[in-house]
């Protein structure tokens, strides 16, 4: 009981191997995260860029749920959302209000595609005509109609992914 109510003094080396915590490596070699030129897009650009089989592996999940592909687009200038657009409108007093939030759609969604080969290639048309584009895939589920996963599968030339050995300081 009295280790319970004892001051928390931080996390060491100790304390992580009693607690069982594990950073993969010493735990006196935390890091900050580095908040300078490290944006990041959707749920696994946190990750190191996917492969083409990690992309695959990422798309036969989406048809494996029924869920439906598609693939957007957007210049650099357009593909990151930093302020509020030109009307300066607050989103947290505005609800629904989506300024520069879309990126364009390559084609239409591919409803009803079970084969993420058609995925694939679709990817390879749209990174070859919109080379200087971030292209990104999303599965979208018709039942709850909600988006439920994308992900970024093309960086341009210039913004690529810092490796994430630079992440952190």
């Amino acid at each position: 009981m009295a280790a319970l109510t004892s001051s928390f003094i931080g996390l060491t080396a100790t304390t992580a191997k009693m607690a069982g915590v594990s950073n993969g490596s010493k735990v006196s070699m935390m890091n900050v995260w580095q908040p300078n030129n490290n944006k990041f897009f959707e749920t696994l650009s946190f990750l190191p860029p996917l492969s083409s089989q990690d992309i695959a592996k990422q798309i036969q999940y989406i048809v494996g749920k029924g869920w439906t592909p598609c693939l957007e687009f957007a210049s650099p200038e357009s593909a990151y959302t930093v302020d509020h657009g030109p009307n300066n409108i607050v989103s947290s007093a505005s609800c629904g209000y989506y300024d520069n939030r879309y990126w364009s759609m390559w084609k239409l969604p591919m409803f009803g595609c079970t084969d993420p080969n058609q995925v694939l290639q679709e990817i390879q048309k749209c990174t070859s005509t919109f080379p200087g584009s971030f292209v990104r895939v999303a599965g979208f589920d018709s039942d709850k109609q909600v988006q439920q996963v994308s992900f970024i599968v093309h960086r341009p030339a210039g913004y690529e992914q810092i490796p994430t050995t630079r992440r952190s300081v």
